[in-house]
């Protein structure tokens, strides 16, 4: 199985999410709870990381499972929640097999976010939810300067798809992982195009330009026979 980026740095992630992103984390909930709504049910976290988010999926009634390519930040999640080290793309899980599903702040780190999508649509029952929640593709990337709180310099990087570690925080994430760009475009078009309905957008920010963009999709209900 493929190495995650993320397993060298695990530790310092796990650190970073409760401590110096705490502010951060907590709008990303915020919004997640705004779109994804009250359970019951099985709620699969899609790339859950140190399964941070894991305490507010519950509190929303769900009952979370997690699935990440990285066996360092799956350490961290156990504890949290039932986790299984899986790449995103190949979920083992069978068809309609969750009414909800959740990505949160991962779709940067996965070279095909469409195919994703297209599994997290798999297993989601008829009439069942997922929420996206990423940074957003418009304001947030190598192609954008933000070292300014109310001005963002663009680029012609925009329509870069490639993985690259280019980011004007040298002391963030994307310095240390690096990030795969989706366009705003590419990212409707794939929800769109796994058959799911999309149903609600959102926007946050700490200043005047958003820095989070979350979306909410869901599976058309089974037409009778």
């Amino acid at each position: 199985m493929t190495t995650s980026a993320y397993d060298a740095i695990a530790d310092w992630y796990e650190d970073y999410v409760t401590t110096s992103a705490a502010d951060y984390s907590d709008r990303a909930r915020g919004v997640l709870r705004e779109l994804l709504g009250s359970g019951p049910g099985r709620c699969l976290d899609l790339c859950c990381g140190t399964g941070a988010h894991a305490a507010e999926l519950r509190r929303l009634g769900w009952d979370p499972v997690g699935v990440d390519l990285s066996a360092g930040q799956l350490r961290h999640a156990r504890p949290r929640l039932p986790v299984a080290r899986a790449d995103a793309t190949a979920l083992p899980l069978a068809d309609v097999a969750v009414p909800a599903a959740v990505c949160v702040l991962a779709h940067t780190d996965m070279p095909d976010y469409p195919a994703a999508i297209a599994e997290a649509a798999r297993v989601l029952a008829p009439g069942g939810r997922l929420v996206h929640l990423g940074v957003h593709p418009c304001f947030v990337g190598a192609f954008a300067d933000r070292s300014e709180r109310d001005r963002i310099v663009i680029d012609g990087g925009y329509a870069e798809r490639e993985r690259t570690f280019r980011a004007w925080n040298a002391d963030g994430v994307r310095a240390r992982v690096g990030a795969w760009h989706l366009p705003l475009a590419d990212l409707l078009n794939a929800v769109t195009d796994a058959g799911l309905t999309l149903t609600r957008v959102a926007e946050s920010g700490s200043g005047p330009i958003p820095d989070i963009l979350a979306l909410q999709a869901t599976k058309p209900p089974t037409k009778p026979t």
